[in-house]
């Protein structure tokens, strides 16, 4: 069965196919129709074909909606779909070692999960003014830039970081940034700047518990829920502080040692060379003055 043929109207039908390079008839003149026509002395008929300003304007239009391309773009490794009729951009399992530059700056939902990107650059999605949910998990993320979430930090309500190799972030990274974070099952050093995060940030609360101490200052928190150990009281700033305070006085107190020791060796430096000096000076033959001889004699 063939497709059913489709119609068009007379002026879409014209610039289409004057796209096309086709000539379009637009009024003709037969002798043996007997209409009036300047060329009735020629034989046959004779075609004659006029474009008004309408028609052009129309073909101009439609020229446009064939040659250029129609919506936005989309990166070759991802599929573009509309999701609750917002655009969603699905690049999730393609093998990308990096966040695509030609995400659509109409997408609203991003989904890089189960990638291998290392690193989330300054300005990463500057241009997606309308994203609202961004996905991230399961990477090997390792560094967070400081301007990794600028320009999107007012309008994202959702930010997936669980499951990548994050051992820090920057407090910067996060002002401003309303969403709810996902944190869990990362190696994170729990220190002060960790602790200052939580304190800023929005935690997803159905994954706070999964935010767990690879490392930390204290050997008797690795392993343990980094809120189970603030719960306990434990202020990581503070022992930081501490931590800051006794390398300040060990500091103090070696070169206060060091300026004793070389006034010690200076003080006993100076008192050998005036013994030797004195020594010296015993050894030399006693000389008297002819004075002090005439004296002596009268």
């Amino acid at each position: 069965m063939s497709p059913p043929a489709l119609h068009f109207p007379p002026a879409m039908r014209a610039a289409l196919q004057e796209c096309r390079g086709d000539a379009v008839p637009a009024r003709s003149s037969c002798r043996n129709q007997g209409i009036a026509s300047s060329h009735a002395d020629l034989p046959g008929c004779k075609m004659t074909f006029t474009i008004t300003p309408a028609a052009r304007l129309t073909q101009a239009f439609f020229c446009f909606l064939l040659c250029v391309p129609w919506g936005s773009s989309c990166p070759p490794s991802c599929q573009c779909t509309e999701r609750a009729g917002a655009k969603a951009v699905l690049c999730s399992s393609q093998h990308l070692e990096e966040i695509p530059k030609d995400i659509p700056k109409d997408a609203v939902f991003l989904k890089l999960d189960a990638n291998s990107i290392t690193r989330i650059p300054s300005n990463a999605f500057r241009h997606l003014s309308h994203l609202e949910e961004l996905d991230l998990s399961r990477n090997a993320i390792e560094k967070i830039d400081r301007a990794a979430f600028k320009g999107v930090a007012a309008g994202l309500r959702t930010l997936d970081l669980s499951s990548n190799r994050i051992r820090s972030i920057p407090k910067e990274a996060l002002l401003m940034l309303n969403a709810k974070l996902r944190l869990a099952n990362n190696p994170w050093h729990c220190e002060c700047a960790l602790q200052e995060v939580l304190w800023e940030a929005r935690l997803d609360p159905d994954s706070v518990q999964d935010i767990t101490c690879h490392t930390a200052p204290q050997e008797e928190y690795v392993g343990k829920p980094l809120l189970q150990v603030l719960d306990a009281g434990v202020n990581l700033c503070s022992m930081r502080q501490r931590t800051t305070d006794v390398a300040m006085f060990i500091t103090m107190f070696g070169w206060f040692a060091m300026v004793i020791a070389y006034v010690v060796c200076y003080v006993r430096h100076n008192q050998e060379d005036t013994r030797k000096h004195v020594e010296y000076l015993k050894s030399l033959p006693s000389t008297q003055n002819p004075t002090e001889t005439i004296s002596t004699v009268l």
